[in-house]
């Protein structure tokens, strides 16, 4: 009995000290592990060129490129467009001044309410805060762009994981030597396939969840319907919370220059529909079951994410805990850990009379 209190003691040690070394690390650590994303995603562009008779060093250098201008593009493209936006500022903010004072006028014909000094602060803050809409825009993204642009190290990770794959994979499996060799590389190609799933499917479809953003925004009529739904599609890279963070710039948008306030609620219902075809529909059947996290873990993990590398852990946070139950399912003593960040199967929720099932009858149907 002792002796298992103190193996529980150690493992909880260890997990503490993992967490705390991450989070100490984590200028090294993301970087790292963004770099393994995008060199699992860059891999079939590199072996094919490889293919083609190119030496590896001039495909690894190729696909980086590739990668570089296609994240350049897209941040100039959006930026760009946040600029535009940003011309209406003033005009931004003189509708918000509008939307405010008939808000106002309603409360106190209908409750009696007078404004007061501190109604009063709110209007001029928010007449500030909308005529400034496009400066906010542009500084999100001059963050992230400056973000991007101190982690000079990345695009040279990048190049490292693809040059030096076979080695890496090779020091793997010494690292492993008390399980065969076969075993070991079948795990990785496990983990490689499913973070390359879980990437290609999320691209695919993030641009169809931006298709029927920008349809549902154009058929309102709601000006820069492209921009608003390839920003909410683009948020998809936060699970689960993505569409819904991206429904209310283009609603705020929609208050300040339709004529009507419906036009914002139509605009947060249709990026909920949209949101329930994403996650019930469109990434089930494209993604398929490949990263097996079941929701309660991986809304953890994303918690857990944010709280030690912020936005970076949000958007590694599924592929790493996928990668993590593989890892776990490998050895007899963490198994069951394995089994438990995974999703399970019917057995488990119940059966048709609404009782639980006994360990017993788990026993018998296993």
């Amino acid at each position: 009995m002792k002796s298992k209190s103190v193996n529980i003691a150690a493992s909880l040690l260890i997990l503490f000290m993992v967490v705390a070394i991450l989070y100490i690390l984590k200028g090294l650590i993301i970087p790292l592990l963004f770099a393994i994303i995008f060199g699992v995603l860059l891999f079939p562009l590199c072996h094919r060129l490889e293919r083609w008779r190119l030496p590896r060093t001039l495909a690894a250098v190729i696909s980086v490129m590739v990668l570089i201008l296609m994240v350049t593009g897209l941040f100039v493209l959006l930026v760009n467009q946040a600029i535009v936006i940003g011309q209406d500022g003033q005009d931004l903010g003189e509708n918000f001044v509008e939307i405010y004072d008939s808000i106002t006028q309603w409360v106190e014909s209908t409750f009696g309410i007078q404004r007061g000094s501190l109604t009063l602060r709110v209007r001029e803050e928010g007449q500030k805060a909308a005529s400034n809409a496009g400066g906010y825009l542009v500084a999100f993204f001059g963050s992230a762009g400056g973000t991007i642009a101190n982690i000079i190290l990345l695009p040279i990770f990048i190049f490292f994981m693809l040059y030096y794959r076979d080695f890496f994979v090779e020091f793997i499996i010494r690292a492993n030597s008390s399980q065969p060799a076969e075993n070991t590389r079948g795990v990785i190609q496990e983990i490689y396939k499913v973070i390359q799933s879980y990437l290609l499917g999320l691209l695919i479809v993030m641009g169809i969840v931006a298709v029927l953003n920008s349809l549902g925004l154009m058929f309102m009529g709601i000006k820069y319907a492209w921009f608003f739904g390839f920003f909410a599609a683009i948020l998809l890279l936060i699970p689960y919370i993505g569409i819904a963070i991206g429904s209310i710039v283009p609603a705020l948008f929609a208050l300040a220059t339709m004529d009507n306030y419906w036009y914002a609620l139509g605009i947060i219902a249709w990026f909920q529909v949209v949101q329930f075809l994403e996650g019930n529909f469109i990434t089930p059947n494209i993604v398929g079951g490949q990263v097996q996290v079941n929701p309660f873990f991986a809304i953890l993990s994303l918690l857990l994410g944010g709280i030690l590398f912020g936005l970076a852990g949000l958007i590694l946070a599924i592929p790493m805990m996928a990668a993590l139950r593989i890892l776990l399912n490998q050895n007899n003593t963490t198994r069951p850990y394995g089994f438990l960040i995974g999703e399970p199967d019917s057995r488990y929720l119940g059966n048709k009379k609404g009782k639980i099932v006994s360990i017993q009858e788990k026993s018998n149907l296993e």
